[in-house]
């Protein structure tokens, strides 16, 4: 039965929250529906950041000490008004939507500790927006020994199944964190994540240049990477880690630039972004024969092309060259994985995650 699902994200990146609809049966996509977006304002924004500062202590997944729990409202809030503004805008009504997938605002990944914490209140959106929410994707599988992430695999497999091209083909989502999804014919899904996405850029322009992002690359463009800089960077022990291995936004907070030009320092975090993507490929079964970017990450053109000089001879191609939607991508993998969370189809896997066993997951919160 196909079940008509909103996906919601806000990713590491703290643009925004992204929106999407589709069609689906949690296997395969019929239909691809409209999109929308409703960016974080600076207020916003900025609360985040703090909020994740402050959840560096965290003993359990549900405490809201301080300044979390006026960011989870803050999160909530914002979530609520980009559904309400795009079903508005699309002229849809709360009963034509079987289940909206609500991922929430990750604020600290620490599977080691079996501790992930995404801030939202799905109860007070499911009541907001009078849809059934599904939410809590990650818990169940960090619960029971996995990394929690990256979750979008499944979700890239329905899509590149579509294709009918040769394999091995990696998705590569570039947001906050970059992560890979290794797909080579129906049985063989490997993923992980890879190291740092524009988590690190972003703060730097932030820092720097008082800028969200480096818009298309360009500041980097003009500038040249310290590849002996780099290179030490790839020492840190996580990039020689075989998969399924994750990250939290701000493991190499510590990563820090010596005195450069700003645009020689974004030239370096976008080539570390890119080199460890790269570094991936000794540790997959076989080297990819087609790369496909989606995420932020995708609209940088300076990161497209430094990838498309670290994974020669594969193929490189943004995401929207193939009709996908390199910004609703995520959103729309946690409407697919809503839909499959009501089926009970697993939504994890041993080689996704390190999970032991293949795992559902997803707690509903009803209006």
């Amino acid at each position: 039965m196909m079940l008509t699902a909103i996906g919601l994200m806000s990713g590491t990146s703290l643009d925004g929250v992204d929106v999407a609809l589709l069609e689906t049966d949690g296997r395969q996509v019929r239909a691809f529906g409209p999109s929308g977006y409703r960016p974080y304002t600076e207020t916003e924004r900025s609360l985040l950041r703090h909020a994740l500062f402050e959840a560096k202590d965290l003993p359990q997944r549900d405490a809201r000490p301080g300044i979390l729990r006026e960011a989870e409202r803050a999160v909530t809030l914002a979530h609520a008004e980009a559904v309400a503004a795009f079903t508005a805008q699309n002229r849809i009504t709360c009963s034509d939507i079987d289940i909206v997938g609500f991922h929430g605002q990750t604020v600290l990944h620490r599977p080691d500790r079996k501790l992930t914490v995404q801030i939202g209140d799905a109860a007070v959106l499911a009541k907001a927006i009078h849809i059934p929410v599904m939410h809590d994707f990650r818990a169940a599988d960090v619960a029971a020994g996995g990394q929690g992430a990256p979750f979008v695999p499944v979700y890239h497999r329905a899509l590149a199944q579509s294709l009918q091209r040769e394999g091995p083909i990696v998705v590569v989502n570039i947001g906050g964190v970059s992560n890979i999804t290794y797909i080579d014919g129906p049985d063989t899904l490997i993923a992980c994540d890879t190291g740092p996405g524009n988590a690190l850029l972003d703060d730097f322009m932030f820092r720097v240049m008082s800028q969200g992002f480096d818009t298309e690359g360009r500041l980097a463009a003009q500038g040249r990477p310290d590849e002996a800089w780099i290179a030490r960077a790839l020492e840190l022990p996580f990039f020689a880690l075989p998969p399924p291995k994750s990250l939290d936004r701000n493991d190499f907070a510590a990563l820090k630039l010596p005195e450069m030009r700003p645009n020689d320092g974004a030239a370096t975090l976008t080539g570390l972004t890119t080199a460890a993507i790269a570094r991936i490929v000794p540790l997959l079964p076989k080297p990819p024969k087609s790369w496909i970017v989606a995420g932020g990450g995708a609209r940088n053109l300076t990161m497209l092309r430094m990838l498309r000089e670290r994974l020669a001879p594969a193929t490189v191609e943004a995401a929207d060259v193939l009709g996908w939607s390199s910004d609703a991508i995520e959103a729309q993998a946690f409407g697919f994985l809503a839909a499959r969370g009501l089926k009970g189809l697993p939504l994890s896997y041993p080689a996704t995650t390190g999970v032991p066993i293949p795992m559902t997951g997803g707690i509903i919160a009803r209006p």
